[in-house]
């Protein structure tokens, strides 16, 4: 095939727009999906969105930020991710304002304001640039949309969700979670409230996260069709553990609940894997405020027997074998958290009765003596928690960073994503960029646990100072889990999704005479 698909007599070419009713319809795991499916097929593919809010992002090889759904579904696409995937991210310091990052390096903060009321349409052209890139270098591009589409409000600067699709010419399909309830009038509604010229462009639908029989839904579906001249595309079941690095909020990729479940597929009849020693493992990761990059905790939910918990009080803390601090958008803000909350005190009778604990990027910051900030916070000296021999001060330019070394005997790799400069002064040990004194681990790498080796020699080290009788699995692969996760997505729309309708709508582009819905955008 030559890496191109041959469909109703010609090369799968242009793309399509994965828009939803709402915020978390399914449109990551679908975009991701689609382009597996796609690749299997032997199609040259990407992923695209013009523009992404999310505190969860990856550095690509050369440098650039982008969100991690991005980078997961290029790995979902099996290729390297790269700034044109992502060309606008926007990185919240408050519920006000965001960091802008354009084409992978952060050019400010704006509020949100200040945004919608003319820089965002002045990117518009970066954007579509971008995607026509991605087009001319790939067989296909599925791009995913933003919140939903209908956001009648904002419309007029919309470049993620109908202004691209109209500036660029392609179709629409629109996601709705039906576990929420209300698909249909979701559907209905979403399409009713866009303009004509945007209507033109919504080409039919998909179902998300059903459960029961199908045939109970095929009346309304029908009906659907009946109210907007479209039809549903596929009703996608829903699906347990499906490993997919999420924008944002707390349903982390990998895991089903919030504050207790594992990362690996579900094993034996529901109750997760089995530790492969005597004890489990239990890992409270501190929930703090403007949390990024909590993806790195689901390399350590994948080993089985290991049970990760979100917290977000002190007596929580008790019965965990290890305590992660996470990377946070503001490092000193959510130093504050911990002390309000008795969170701080609580992980200094840890450290001091040599239990254990990880900082990760801001959780390092956190644990260091002291902190200079006049750039992210502004609040200028701060104290740290004292834990690590540490300064930190916050530099204007960003450190965006691919690292790989060695540590505990075994390689890894990492990636960089910070403001804060670390000076360590002393320390048991190095570790990676950061230190260890006693049981209290500090590194700015995110991503490191993924490393197999390393993260069974670190789990190793904490079961050994936490007292647990807890052996990692020889065998776990955090990459081999990964992939099957992205497997598992490209089959449920190869399995329930009208791929032939799919491919259509990529390859031929907007179908003509897709009605009006009454009564269209304000």
């Amino acid at each position: 095939m030559n890496g191109r698909l041959k469909a109703s007599g010609g090369a799968v070419g242009g793309g399509l727009l994965v828009a939803g009713t709402t915020s978390d319809a399914g449109k990551s795991v679908v975009t991701a999906g689609i382009c597996r499916w796609l690749v299997r097929q032997g199609v040259r593919v990407a992923p695209f969105k013009a523009q992404n809010m999310s505190l969860n992002s990856f550095v690509t090889r050369e440098g650039a930020e982008i969100g991690r759904a991005q980078a997961m579904q290029a790995a979902a696409a099996r290729v390297e991710p790269t700034a044109p995937m992502n060309p606008v991210l926007l990185k919240p310091g408050s519920d006000r304002s965001s960091q802008v990052v354009l084409l992978g390096k952060p050019v400010g903060e704006l509020s949100a304001r200040g945004y919608h009321a003319g820089r965002q349409e002045q990117l518009l052209g970066t954007v579509t640039d971008c995607l026509q890139e991605l087009r001319r270098t790939h067989d296909a591009v599925i791009c995913e949309g933003a919140g939903s589409p209908a956001e009648i409000n904002l419309r007029r600067t919309d470049i993620v969700n109908m202004g691209i699709a109209r500036a660029a010419r392609i179709p629409v399909v629109v996601v709705g979670d039906i576990d929420r309830g209300g698909v249909f009038a979701s559907f209905f509604g979403t399409t009713a409230l866009l303009s004509k010229e945007d209507q033109a462009l919504v080409a039919g639908y998909l179902v998300n996260k059903f459960r029961g029989d199908v045939t109970l839904l095929e009346p309304g579906l029908e009906m659907l069709r009946g109210l907007t001249g479209r039809r549903t595309l596929g009703v996608l079941p829903f699906a347990h553990g499906l490993g997919i690095d999420e924008e944002d909020g707390l349903r982390v990729s990998l895991r089903g609940a919030v504050r207790e479940s594992v990362v690996a597929p579900p094993a034996n009849a529901g109750r997760g894997p089995q530790p492969h020693g005597a004890d489990v493992l239990r890992v409270a990761v501190c929930a703090v405020p403007l949390m990024s990059n909590f993806t790195d905790v689901d390399a350590l939910a994948a080993e089985p027997g290991v049970v990760v918990r979100f917290v977000d009080r002190a007596e929580e803390l008790a019965d965990a074998d290890l305590v992660v601090l996470p990377g946070t958008r503001g490092t000193v803000r959510a130093l504050e958290w911990l002390r309000e909350r008795g969170l701080a005190d609580a992980i200094a009778r840890r450290a001091a009765e040599g239990r254990p604990v990880l900082g990760i990027c801001g959780g390092f910051q956190m644990l260091g003596a002291h902190i200079e900030d006049e750039v992210e916070s502004k609040a200028g000296a701060v104290e740290g928690l004292g834990l690590l021999p540490v300064r930190v001060r916050f530099a204007v330019e960003k450190t965006l960073a691919r690292p790989s070394g060695e540590a505990l005997g075994e390689p890894v790799e990492g990636y960089e994503i910070h403001h804060g400069v670390a000076e360590v002064t002393g320390g048991d040990e190095a570790f990676l960029d950061g230190c260890r004194t006693g049981s209290v681990w500090g590194t700015h790498w995110h991503g490191s646990l993924e490393s197999d080796g390393f993260r069974r020699a670190f789990l190793r080290r904490v079961a050994a100072d936490a007292g647990r009788a807890f052996v990692p699995a020889p065998d776990t692969s955090f990459g081999t889990l990964r992939e099957e996760q992205l497997d598992r997505l490209g089959d449920l729309i190869e399995e329930h999704a009208d791929t032939g309708a799919l491919l259509r709508l990529i390859e031929e582009g907007v179908p003509e005479g897709l009605p009006f819905v009454p009564p269209g955008a304000p």
